[in-house]
């Protein structure tokens, strides 16, 4: 989607939208509407009981010459902020996108709004209208996307410079959704890394533990979950210093790369299993991430690793019962084997802080089907060992729409995953799932260093479409991390 900004309509083809208050009296004058069109416009709005409500349209026809005009009302809510100027560009996406309008101008002459607006708008337009329709050779034409360019009228100054940081976001949020969207054997940890080497055409370095690196350091947390499988694992590296090495230390975001998840012997369901492919979310999002930090020039020194293995129950997988030792030296007696994020994930988390002695760690996983029954799909679980991070963390999420709800830590859980052979087992019992998965990680945490645990299972995927995503990956966390180095590290 193309995103263009104009000081006036311009000519030819194309659609018209135009914003409206709720709350407010029906404007008596609509910026390329005559007094007939405001007219028609006004009952429109009243025919489809349309009141400004933000992410609601209206729709109607207007001669235009000899022709007609398609013109599309939306609403902006009664509350002045961006999000309802986000929520506005998803709506008009998802109306015009196959509608066979091609171009879309949207005129804000004469409404207020700040630059941020109009890039939300623009925003949640690109969001919306992503998808992925690589393999469908059958799609009917009414199906196809149509909507190549939205032209943004009015809008006030520093719109484009405000854009231009956003449109960063919105691709770093694509690259995630690809990531997430692909078939296993498409995206798999060899294929994952070589996605990801164009990343260092925008300035990221990049480096990439094989199976013998990992094997040298003593890895045999993540090992483990590899063993069974004919992909070979790896541990993918992304660094980004916009610093100019001003920040010695930098801070860390750990995806869990599980690209296709079996269960290994601890096999799942059949019903569904096919959605385990997702299973890599949380490190497409710490690659989408990064990109979004390297396209925008983001002043702040992050690392971003991503555990990548496929998790398979084949004659050298691991079994449950058997003991590995993880690379900090801690051993597990690993009770189920479908428990294996946090295997690739307490490996990944020991190995950055050996190299980089980061002082604060954001990990990312879809851990557990528990935080699902905990929060269903509206929430991200966070669990950390530092209020203030815990704090800074949700406030970002709930500012860039990935939210999270804090969940408790201590003792009592931790002592669930206790093991009588050792040093801990990587499951405790059923209840507080969530809780003890995050207790396993924070084992693996050096004292002194800020961490916090995000478990984003229900989130990374949406059954149906919702005001930015259309169905399928959404490509959660990529805004929530961008957001929090805009806020905490370049702040």
């Amino acid at each position: 989607m193309r995103i263009r900004f104009a000081t006036a309509q311009p000519e030819g083809d194309h659609a018209l939208a135009l914003p409206i208050r709720k709350g407010a009296d029906f404007p008596a004058a609509l910026p390329g509407l005559d007094a007939a069109g405001v007219a028609l416009a006004k009952a429109a709005a009243a025919a489809a009981r349309f009141d400004g409500e933000a992410g609601a349209t209206a729709e109607l026809v207007v001669t235009e010459g000899q022709g007609a005009r398609r013109v599309v009302l939306f609403g902006l809510g009664d509350r002045d902020d961006s999000v309802a100027w986000e929520r506005a560009g998803g709506a008009l996406a998802a109306r015009l996108l196959t509608s066979g309008e091609t171009r879309l101008v949207v005129d804000l002459s004469g409404s207020v709004s700040r630059a941020s607006d109009a890039a939300a708008l623009a925003l949640g337009t690109v969001l919306r209208s992503w998808r992925h329709d690589v393999y469908r050779t059958r799609l009917p034409e009414k199906s196809k996307p149509t909507l190549g360019e939205v032209v943004i009228v009015g809008a006030a100054d520093g719109a484009e410079a405000a854009w231009a940081t956003q449109e960063a976001v919105a691709e770093g949020v694509a690259f995630t959704r690809t990531l997430v969207s692909e078939p296993a054997n498409i995206i798999y940890p060899e294929s994952f890394v070589e996605r990801c080497r164009h990343l260092a055409d925008l300035g990221v370095e990049i480096d990439v533990l094989d199976r013998a690196a990992m094997e040298k350091l003593g890895m045999g947390a993540l090992l483990g979950v590899a063993q069974g499988s004919a992909r070979a694992p790896q541990l993918l590296v992304l660094r980004w210093d916009g610093t100019n090495g001003a920040q010695k230390e930098p801070t860390a975001f750990v995806g869990k790369g599980v690209t296709f998840d079996t269960g290994g012997i601890s096999i799942k369901p059949a019903a569904g299993m096919e959605d385990m492919k997702w299973d890599m979310g949380g490190a497409g999002a710490v690659a989408g991430a990064m990109k979004a930090l390297a396209l925008r020039k983001a002043k702040a020194h992050v690392v971003g690793v991503c555990g990548l293995v496929e998790n398979m129950p084949d004659g050298l997988a691991q079994r449950p019962g058997d003991v590995v030792t993880s690379m900090s030296g801690q051993t597990i007696e690993v009770i189920n084997t479908d428990a294996e994020g946090r295997l690739v994930l307490c490996d990944a988390i020991t190995w950055v802080q050996s190299k980089y002695a980061p002082r604060t760690i954001v990990d990312l996983a879809t851990l557990t089907g528990a935080m699902i029954i905990s929060l269903g799909n509206e929430h991200g679980g966070i669990f950390a060992n530092d209020d203030g991070l815990a704090d800074q963390l949700i406030a970002a999420g709930k500012a860039a729409g990935d939210p999270l709800w804090r969940f408790p830590l201590g003792d009592a859980y931790n002592k669930l995953i206790d093991s009588p052979i050792a040093d801990m087992k990587n499951v405790g019992p059923r209840g507080a799932g969530s809780i003890t998965a995050a207790q396993f990680i924070q084992r693996f945490v050096d004292d002194g260093v800020k961490w916090a645990h995000l478990d984003i299972a229900g989130m990374v995927w949406a059954d149906k479409a919702g005001p930015t995503w259309e169905k399928g990956a959404t490509g959660y966390g990529v805004r929530l991390l961008d957001r929090f180095v805009a806020e905490v590290l370049e702040g």
